[in-house]
Order: structure tokens, then C-alpha cells, then sequence
């Protein structure tokens, strides 16, 4: 019987009635899970490292749930942060009180459904869960290692989690995942074995610290140093530096909350008193909230293994190592999704969008989201609703690339997307886009098949979709609002959550056939940047808006006095996106004055795919125009 086999049939034995239990409180547990260790690296052939020194023997503690499938493509592996270890998800027996570290993710129907994927979880190298780290024994003396433990890196970490899945008989990886410091591990899985994966998910992470980052895991670490307990690491036998690694914990805590969310949280109150105390004691209840999280960490963490992991990741700089972050990402194959959150000040959303820039520059398949969150850095693991339906939709569109071009559902028991966690506006874009959306037909008819498309304002990719399907396009696209970014990402399309007010600097001239501004232009703050932006990434710019001066528009005005609401300008004046006015002969002069080639003309009115032919400034509804410039 195989590694696996026994993993999944110590999962079918649990007892039914703890199994019960467990379930009681959460239906979508994946039940009693054991923590497994396995060696993978023998002390005879110890495994080279990156700071010239060799380790061995490494063994790795592991937890696997869900079952691999007869095709082996249903494998997921899991990275986890800097506190995180193997045990991921369920519970390790019926007695505890907490389970996994990513419960709300993990688990029949959740964001990573356990129901269809085979999900591995290791504890990383240099870690205190099980796997070989600065607590492990140390063959040459009999004692724990200390500081005798050579530096690790990210890399390291990584070759022995391939190292792994090489022992379980997993050839093959439908994604990698991970959040923080398990994110860094996903980008190095994604350039170190471009071939053995399907997709990358790094969640709220960087491909290098910045000297703030490094700032706090400095004074983190010179807390444990300094602290009298610590004996050149050697505390095993005696007291352990309690006092400066709770102090480390603290900091790092800090950084992984957001100003926002502590304010909301903690604000001024004090824990439980009506008066100040006047002494130095913790008073205030974000005080007494940082004891704690100092305390319990001390109780599960060693200190030893927070010297070694801070240090890894104040080494992880992709630049650095491979010339740029161009460079750096040349060779990867996997579809990438990367996820920021808005308030995360330790990695912010602008090091995720470095990252995505550069795989873009290289032409790679990369969707991106800033997720609203109040959260801070800790939102990858708390934004479990919202998180979890970009997971489950990109994890579905990577598992079955032959949905690209389907709506954007969700698989059976999975969220079909994120509820409204904030009041959205009356009208948006895509809405306005949907009341006109004869346009799509037409548009779809001026790409010739095979072409590559870019959709700027793209909504939920409803005309990449189409056009993937009817015309067979490589079709990409960028859109604002988080909750169409998500339909997107379920259809198996390409998209980037950004404002194209900030540009397209990292698409290099003529990256597309066509770039598509359908029912947006007349939304922009600054038309003419971005037009000549359209213009250099694209051959072709087709472009679709209402006509203001339509008729009726120019009737209402004039009968009523009061900014005219049609069936295409469907607003009123205090609620509509639409921040220009402009009708097909504004547009044209516009035209005139970039130097900009209207290739083709199509006035239209009411739904009806007939071009207006006489009169089109007056009869016109809305209208489209292919447009070109020359190199």
C-alpha cells in the first residue's frame, strides 16, 4: 500500500462517532487529520543548500486531504506563513479546540474543495512542526541543533518540498497556493519547476522585502538574542527565551494588522478598567491583545526557528537573483493569480502589482485582484467568503481550460462569487454597458479569428468570452470593479483589477490586434492619455459610446431644461458615471487631433444592428469606430 493509500484510509477509519463530533460544529470539515513525517533526504547524501552548506538527514511533517485522481491533476500544494505548518485544515484529534490554520479555506465546498482536489500541506524546512529545523536533533552531537542549523533559504524550503511530493508519487501539480512567506514559496515553485505546474496562486506576498520589512524582523530577531534565556540558542535544557520571543511576536503582529482595523477593534478602550491605572502595566485593550498574542505564540513556536525563517525571507529578492523581475519570470508556464488586499501596509497591494507588471512584460497568462479588506495582512487568512470564490473560480478555470468561454458559475458546492460586502453604486459602468450591448455583435464581427484582444472595461468578460469562443481569440482584460474581476476569473480569462487611468506601461508597443473601449470612453478622466495608450499597445482601437447629442437628448434638454436620461444615457445627472459628454462629431475632432485613423464608422439606433445611414450626429443612439495610428 502506497504512502497515499494509507493517509486516505486512516481518514476513512476515523470513528463515526468522532467524526460526529467534529462535524457538529463544522459541516464542512475535513474531520481528523494526522500530521505524517516522512524522510526525504538520508544523512548519508545530505541535500546541498544555498548557503554552501549541506543538511541532512530532513525530514518533513505532512498532511494530505481529499484524494488524488486517476489522472493525477487534481493535486494542490499548499505553503504556509511564517507561524503556519502542516495542518492546514480539520482537526488532529477530537480533542482540540482549534482547527487548521486555513479551516474557512480548506474543506468540502470551500475555496480549495476537498471534494475535488487532493490538497498536501507540508511543514516547511527549518520550521518547528516536524519538519528538520534548529529544534531538530543534530546527528554530529545528539543535541538540538541551535544555531548550529545552517542558514536556509526560500529556495531550500522549496527543493524539499519537491522532494516530497517526489517520496508521495505526486508528478504532477494543479496549483501551488500560498499566502505572506508561503507566497514567496509559490513564486519560487513557479520559476524553480515550470513544467510540473498548472497554476501559481500567491496570495498578499512580494518577490522582496523592502528595508521596512526587514527593519522588523531585525528588531525581532535582536529581541531573542538579547534575551537573557537564550544561550547561544542552546535553551533546550533550561528556560526558554520566552521574554523575546513573545516581544517578536508582538512587533510582527503589529505589521500584520491594519490602522483601520485596530482602530475599529481596539480604538482607546482599556481592557477592563473605567480609569487609568497610572503604572506601567498593559491598560489599554490593544495592549492586553498583544500579551496574548505574545504568550501563546511562545507556547507553540520555537525562537530558534523565527531567527532562521525572518532571515529567509529577508533574503528572498527574485530580482536580485535573476538580474530583473522580467528576467526573473522568463521561463515560467504556470496561469498566475495574484491577490493583494487594500490594507495591507507589510506587503502592499503596489509589490503585487511589480510582480504582475513583470509577468505581463513577459506575455504571460496573469489575473490579478486588490480585494477591500480591513484586515491588513492577516485578510489572506480572514477574507474567507471573498478570498475563497477568486480561489475556487481560478482553480476551476486552471483544472478545466476547455470553460474558457463559459459564464461565469461556479462548480457544485463551490461560492458562485462574492456577496456585496459594500454598497456598490447605483450604476456602473457595466451596467450602462449591458443596457446597449447590440455593440457586442458588431465588434465581434470586426476581429479577425486567431487576433489578440485586449478588453479595457471589460466587465465580467461577457465579449472576451464570446469572442474566445466565436472567434478563437487570445483575449485578455482589465476591469475595476472587484466583483466583475471575479466573473472574469471564472470564464478562464486573463484579467487585471486596475484604473486604466494609471496606464498600460507594462504591455510593450503592439502587444494586441485590438484593444476594445466599449461604452468607457465617455468615463475617463483624461481621454487623451489614455487613447495614445490604447494606440500603442494595439494595431487597432475600437471604441464604442452613446452619442449625447441623439435626438431625444437634444429634446429633452431643450422641452425640460434638465440633463436628458434615454434608454442608452440612462443616469441621472447626479448618479451617472458618465463624466463626458460627446457625440460622434466631437469624437471624430478628437480623432483629428491625435493624428488618429477612423478606419470605419457605425452609427446605430435603438437595438438594432442596422447602421444609421443618413443623419448619424442626430439619429444615432450609439456608435462605433475602428481607429489606428500609424508607428
Amino acid at each position: 500500500m502506497s504512502i497515499l493509500q494509507k493517509s486516505t484510509a486512516l481518514q476513512k477509519t476515523t470513528s463515526s462517532y468522532t467524526f460526529a463530533r467534529m462535524m457538529e460544529n463544522n459541516t464542512n470539515s475535513v474531520g481528523i487529520m494526522e500530521t505524517r513525517t516522512i524522510r526525504v533526504v538520508e544523512q548519508g547524501e545530505p541535500l546541498p543548500l544555498e548557503c554552501g552548506k549541506t543538511l541532512g538527514p530532513i525530514d518533513v511533517a505532512y498532511e494530505t486531504c481529499g484524494q488524488l485522481n486517476e489522472a493525477g491533476d487534481n493535486a494542490i500544494l499548499i505553503c504556509h506563513a511564517l507561524s503556519g505548518n502542516a495542518h492546514v485544515a480539520g482537526y488532529n484529534h477530537p480533542e482540540d479546540k482549534k482547527p487548521g490554520w486555513w479551516e474557512g479555506m480548506v474543506g468540502p465546498g470551500k475555496g480549495i474543495d476537498t471534494n475535488q482536489y487532493f490538497v498536501v500541506c507540508s511543514n516547511f524546512l527549518g520550521g518547528c512542526s516536524g519538519t528538520t529545523g534548529p529544534s531538530s536533533t543534530n546527528p554530529e552531537t545528539g543535541r538540538p541543533y541551535g544555531l548550529d542549523f545552517p542558514i536556509i533559504t526560500i529556495a531550500d524550503m522549496v527543493r524539499v518540498q519537491k522532494l516530497l511530493l517526489d517520496k508521495l508519487g505526486v508528478k504532477h501539480l494543479l496549483a501551488v497556493i500560498g499566502g505572506s512567506i508561503g507566497g514567496m514559496q509559490v513564486l519560487q515553485w513557479s520559476i524553480a519547476y515550470p513544467e510540473m505546474m498548472d497554476a501559481a496562486i500567491p496570495i498578499a506576498t512580494t518577490t522582496h522585502l523592502g528595508a521596512q520589512s526587514i527593519a522588523f524582523d531585525a528588531v525581532g530577531r535582536n529581541a531573542i538574542l538579547a534575551d537573557a534565556n537564550f544561550a547561544n540558542g542552546q535553551y533546550h535544557d533550561n528556560q526558554v527565551p520566552a521574554h523575546g520571543l513573545a516581544i517578536a511576536r508582538m512587533i510582527g503582529h503589529i505589521t500584520y494588522l491594519s490602522e483601520q482595523g485596530m482602530r475599529q477593534k481596539f480604538g482607546r478602550e482599556l481592557q477592563s478598567a473605567d480609569k487609568y491605572s497610572y503604572d506601567l502595566n498593559s491598560e489599554f485593550a490593544v495592549e492586553t491583545y498583544l500579551d496574548h498574542q505574545g504568550q501563546s505564540f511562545v507556547e507553540r513556536f520555537d525562537a530558534n526557528s523565527y531567527l532562521y525563517i525572518t532571515k529567509a525571507s529577508d533574503y528572498f529578492d527574485l530580482a536580485r537573483d535573476y538580474g530583473s523581475l522580467k528576467e526573473a519570470f522568463a521561463n515560467v508556464q504556470a496561469r498566475f493569480l495574484a491577490v493583494s488586499f487594500s490594507s495591507d501596509w507589510l506587503f502592499t497591494p503596489g509589490q503585487s502589482e511589480a510582480m504582475v507588471d513583470a509577468l505581463v512584460a513577459n506575455g504571460k497568462n496573469v489575473s490579478y485582484c486588490n480585494i477591500v479588506s480591513t484586515y491588513g495582512h492577516d485578510a489572506f487568512l480572514l477574507e474567507n467568503d471573498t478570498l475563497g470564490a477568486f480561489l475556487s473560480s481560478f482553480l476551476r478555470a486552471s483544472h478545466r481550460p476547455d470553460i474558457v468561454g463559459a459564464g461565469p458559475r461556479a462548480c457544485p458546492g463551490q461560492p458562485q462569487g462574492p456577496a456585496p460586502t459594500r454598497e456598490k453604486r447605483r450604476f456602473s459602468r457595466f451596467e450602462q454597458a449591458h443596457r446597449a450591448r447590440v455593440d457586442y455583435e458588431l465588434i465581434g464581427s470586426l476581429i479577425e479569428p486567431g487576433s489578440r484582444v485586449l478588453d479595457v472595461g471589460c466587465g465580467d468578460g461577457d465579449l472576451l468570452a464570446k469572442l474566445a469562443s466565436d472567434r478563437k481569440i487570445e483575449g485578455k482584460g482589465i476591469e475595476l470593479d472587484q466583483d466583475l474581476v471575479v466573473g472574469c476569473i471564472g470564464r478562464g480569462i486573463a484579467i487585471i483589477q486596475r484604473d486604466i487611468e494609471r496606464g498600460l506601461g507594462s504591455y510593450v508597443d503592439r502587444s494586441f490586434d485590438y484593444v476594445i473601449l466599449s461604452q468607457t470612453v465617455q468615463t475617463i478622466k483624461d481621454p487623451e492619455r489614455v487613447f495614445n495608450e490604447l494606440l500603442r499597445v494595439g494595431r487597432k482601437v475600437i471604441v464604442s459610446f452613446p452619442n449625447f447629442a441623439h435626438w431625444r437628448c437634444r429634446l429633452q434638454l431643450l422641452l425640460t431644461g434638465r440633463a436628458p436620461v434615454t434608454r442608452q444615457l440612462p443616469f441621472r445627472w447626479h448618479n451617472t458615471p458618465n463624466i463626458h459628454s460627446l457625440s460622434l462629431k466631437d469624437f471624430e475632432e478628437f480623432c483629428g487631433k491625435l493624428g488618429v485613423t477612423i478606419e470605419k464608422r457605425i452609427p446605430l439606433v435603438k437595438t438594432s444592428p442596422s447602421p444609421v445611414r443618413f443623419g448619424p450626429n442626430l439619429f444615432a443612439e450609439q456608435v462605433i469606430y475602428v481607429t489606428s495610428k500609424s508607428s
